[in-house]
């Protein structure tokens, strides 16, 4: 059974009403526009049979009028012959072809009428074909988005993540350890007699320096003032 019962149902329908109350939406929004396809296939199947109906009506038709002029003719020519009697007749096949004529002509009309009708309907049922298949895109993206959540969701509580990281932990406190030893090693230690002369070097030299920049500053201030 389908989800529509007819093919207003479908132009009437409130499409995110029934995905609320679908308890599976992705699913539902399949079969709604399966149905939907399936009802536009019905709608223009039926537009095309009428339009072949309405080609045979314009035939007969035309079949009908060229037989009543063909009469009105004969008409004419047993007037032409004092024959007022076979013109009489010859009128009433005209006038018989005539009614079918516009009998054909009326049941065209209901069929042109038929057609703009469906012409309409395919349009709406069309605009609704689309409506639903945006909604369908739409649960996709969001299907694929909470699917791609849920991964991460389970990557993040994943044992061996854990593990990993607690194996990496593991070895920072190793090399903390090492590099705690290798410093302990340095606690306490006296500097050798070469070290002790280098820095002693090293301090004369700066001082040396220092010495050197005053003089320098000195003898600058003094011919500062020798010239004020």
């Amino acid at each position: 059974m389908g989800i529509f019962s007819r093919f207003t149902d479908i132009i009437n329908s409130n499409l995110n009403s029934m995905l609320d109350r679908a308890e599976e939406p992705e699913k539902m929004i399949r079969l709604i526009i399966q149905e939907m396809e399936d009802t536009l296939v019905e709608v223009r199947t039926t537009a095309a049979r009428t339009i072949a109906e309405k080609k045979e009506i314009n035939r007969r038709l035309a079949n009908l009028m060229k037989a009543s002029e063909e009469w009105e003719r004969k008409a004419e020519l047993a007037l032409n012959k004092d024959r007022e009697d076979l013109a009489k007749a010859a009128l009433v096949e005209k006038a018989k072809l005539e009614q079918s004529a516009e009998a054909l002509q009326a049941e065209l009309n209901h069929l042109d009428e038929a057609l703009t009708r469906g012409d309409a309907d395919v349009a709406r049922l069309e605009a609704k074909l689309a409506e639903a298949r945006a909604k369908q895109k739409t649960i996709r993206a969001r299907h694929d988005t909470i699917d791609a959540r849920i991964k991460v969701r389970r990557q993040l509580h994943n044992p061996r993540v854990d593990d990993a990281f607690a194996r990496f932990e593991s070895v920072e406190r190793r090399l903390d350890a090492a590099e705690g030893e290798l410093e302990a090693y340095d606690l306490g230690q006296r500097k050798t007699l070469a070290e002790e002369i280098d820095d002693l070097e090293t301090d004369s030299v700066i001082e040396e320096q220092l010495a050197a920049l005053k003089d320098r500053l000195a003898k600058a201030r003094s011919q500062k003032e020798k010239k004020s």
